[in-house]
């Protein structure tokens, strides 16, 4: 990488990432997330995880990216899948089962609409 040397040098870098995110925003890059905090795997994110992985790969969802994470502090919603679509904003599911798993990914990842029945209140300090 090109050392910066310059506040016009910072810019151009700038735009470059900008124009990076956007590529991928625009390609629909779909992150999966599943929380394994102590709490998560005590309420079967492992497993959640295994399902995860196996119905992106029955999907051919070659693009999409699966991964974990700590605890985001929802314990009592765990386990807990969070599902980035490019730029669109994080949906974040709770108390997610593994039969869960392929409705989540069939309607949200490939057809595009929320799974509204395990959609939770993802604030720091939920007040629900």
């Amino acid at each position: 990488m090109k050392k910066i040397q310059s506040l016009e040098d910072l810019k151009k870098f700038r735009e470059q990432i900008i124009e990076e995110k956007r590529r991928k925003a625009s390609a629909g890059k779909v992150e999966l997330i599943v929380t394994l905090g102590s709490c998560g795997i005590a309420a079967g994110a492992l497993d959640v995880l295994q399902a995860v992985k196996a119905q992106v790969k029955a999907d051919h969802l070659d693009g999409a990216v699966v991964s974990e994470t700590g605890c985001i502090g929802l314990c009592h919603h765990e386990p807990i899948l969070e599902v980035v679509i490019g730029d669109q904003p994080k949906v974040t599911y709770g108390r997610v089962t593994v039969d869960a798993v392929k409705r989540i990914v069939r309607e949200h990842v490939l057809d595009g609409k929320v799974v509204e029945d395990y959609v939770i209140d993802a604030t720091p300090f939920p007040t629900i």
